[in-house]
């Protein structure tokens, strides 16, 4: 142990806190250990076991779809969640839920590693685009929207293409990976939009360099520089956040075009999607109450007759 503990010192390094043996690869900010790479492999899968045995996430024979972007945060999950599903015989059924938002030169080669995923950890793997869903992939839609507003159309559409894969899939339950770093940020966003109440992450893209979430990103990456705990103290502020009795929240029903959950007469992809079809891109953006009164009549007025041009959301058959 001293032969180890000099050699360390001389090379300029510290041993792992845990297994005193190996030299620190990383100084984790939620203990401020240092800690070595196979240590932290063991840790890490450790307490996400415990957080899901101890939070009683899933019961055995559900079945899990694990949300499948090909990025860094998903593919760890997928590895972790059938690691510890054989490990600790949890007993689900687990698949790859990929959603082909159509965005050439990113998605298409995302896919591959979804693909490759399917292989190496032997789950079974299904793709739903936003051409099947829609009639539009993402880059069609950023023809007609321009840049500015299209990770609106992006990010509902990719939200209720999950929903529409997992009963697709016939699951259970929904599984996305997000870093210390995704959830900081929608805490942030919330409270900078005065929007406590929302628990929606939105997850950037290609099309979306310039966008609100970009710049609360930048800030809180100057804050972690200033003090490494500062995200994780950003996510324990925001569990801590409590939506006042006396706030009224909007009551759950059903689209009376597609049939998807919403809490309006018709869910938000439907207006996006009407006013694409159309030829009126932003008709779902607006926010005026003179474009809004416009658009209610214009439905009210199409309501009942059938448009051959326009594709209804998620018109998959189940």
């Amino acid at each position: 142990m001293e032969v180890a503990e000099s050699k360390s010192k001389k090379a300029g390094g510290r041993l792992c806190s845990t297994c005193n043996q190996r030299k620190a690869a990383l100084k984790r900010p939620k203990t401020l250990e240092q800690i070595c790479r196979e240590c932290f492999y063991e840790v890490f899968e450790e307490e996400i076991h415990q957080v899901i045995v101890g939070n009683q996430l899933f019961k055995a024979g559900e079945r899990i779809a694990i949300g499948a972007s090909g990025g860094k945060d998903s593919t760890v999950l997928a590895f972790v969640l059938s690691e510890l599903n054989r490990r600790h015989n949890y007993g689900l059924d687990l698949f790859l839920l990929s959603i082909d938002e159509g965005i050439s030169g990113y998605r298409d080669d995302s896919l591959q590693t979804v693909k490759r995923n399917e292989i190496q950890y032997g789950l079974p793997l299904k793709i739903v685009s936003y051409k099947d869903l829609y009639g539009w992939t993402m880059d069609e839609i950023v023809k007609v929207i321009g840049l500015k507003n299209n990770c609106t159309f992006c990010g509902v559409f990719r939200r209720q293409a999950l929903d529409r894969g997992a009963s697709l899939l016939k699951v259970d339950k929904i599984a996305t990976g997000h870093n210390a770093d995704d959830i900081a940020e929608t805490v942030l966003l919330n409270i900078l939009r005065g929007d406590i109440a929302s628990a929606v992450i939105a997850i950037a893209g290609i099309y979306s360099p310039n966008a609100y979430r970009g710049f609360a990103r930048e800030f809180i990456k100057d804050l972690e520089r200033l003090r490494p705990r500062a995200i994780l103290d950003i996510i324990k502020s925001g569990e801590n956040f409590r939506i006042s009795t006396s706030t009224k929240m909007p009551e759950q029903g059903t689209c009376e075009r597609c049939g998807y959950i919403s809490s309006q007469k018709w869910c938000k992809a439907c207006v996006l999607l009407e006013g694409l079809n159309r030829g009126l891109p932003k008709m779902g953006i607006v926010r005026s109450r003179g474009q809004n009164n416009e658009r209610t009549k214009d439905m009210k007025q199409n309501k009942g007759t059938k448009n051959i041009e326009s594709k209804q959301c998620g018109t998959l058959d189940f």
